[in-house]
């Protein structure tokens, strides 16, 4: 039995040399930097250009939906910083790498976690400040609930992202080529919560509110931070505060669908 202590130790110790990897050549680290920026950038471009076509989406000012968008952002980059490698699942039981995680002494799942390969944080750090600015211009009103609220909903939505990607990944113990499944569901995250859910139909609705629990990374949380329940009549406002228990519910189901997948796994033969 391994103890906390050596995980802990273990991972600090891939993260340590995961950024002396990325020192090594600055020039790259630089770049990915500068294309983080560009990334969200073009994003949040892309947003402020349809809402001068449209200032207001079913009562969303462009600013609501500017910090719509940072709040799920903070949620996303904490993920891609803490799990981005279990989306390397499929990858490593194709090419039979997986297999040799199961002799060793630590737990598989910690070890695709740990691998080096994982996102440096730097995108996370710049979402901060993209939500600051958010925050600023719709003129949130900071006291401790709201501070609870939005702290809660960041480290829900970091551990709902990541364990949608791990119940994907774990089918891959089944279905070996996952690709299509993968980019349906990340188009999912990426495109349609980038805007208010109660513009949409009522499938899409369903879809990122119980199937798929995007909402509870940002849209719920934000129409109670912005006071927008009563716009969001076709949702119970106590949905903006159940962002935990969602994260709570799906971080213990998707581990417990990793088991199953794990003890029935057989590998490729690659």
């Amino acid at each position: 039995m391994v103890s906390a202590a050596r995980y802990w130790d273990a991972y600090k110790e891939v993260w340590r040399l995961n950024v002396l990897t990325l020192m090594e050549y600055k020039a790259n680290f630089f770049i990915w930097f500068v294309f983080t920026i560009v990334y969200h950038g073009v994003a949040l471009t892309a947003i402020w250009v349809i809402l001068t076509k449209f200032p207001s989406l079913n009562g969303w000012a462009r600013t609501d939906v500017f910090f719509l968008y940072a709040l799920w952002m903070v949620g996303h980059t904490l993920n891609n910083s803490l799990f981005f490698m279990v989306g390397d699942v499929p990858e490593a039981v194709q090419e039979g790498r997986f297999d040799r995680m199961l002799v060793r002494p630590l737990d598989s799942l910690f070890q695709i976690i740990a691998q080096p390969g994982q996102n440096f944080p730097d995108d996370f750090f710049v979402s901060i400040i993209v939500f600051g600015i958010a925050a600023a211009l719709v003129h949130l009103q900071w006291t401790a609930v709201v501070a609870f609220l939005i702290v809660m909903t960041i480290l829900s939505a970091a551990v709902i992202d990541g364990a949608v990607q791990l119940v994907v990944a774990t089918l891959s113990f089944w279905v070996i080529r996952l690709d299509a499944l993968r980019w349906v569901v990340m188009s999912l995250e990426n495109d349609f919560t980038r805007f208010p859910l109660s513009m949409y139909n009522r499938a899409v609705r369903i879809i990122l509110g119980y199937v798929f629990p995007f909402a509870f990374m940002n849209y719920f949380p934000a129409t109670v931070l912005l006071h927008k329940t009563a716009d969001a009549a076709q949702f119970n406002p106590a949905l903006g505060w159940m962002a935990p228990l969602v994260a709570a519910i799906w971080a213990a189901g998707s581990l417990t669908f990793w088991r199953i997948g794990l003890n029935r796994y057989q590998g490729t033969g690659s």
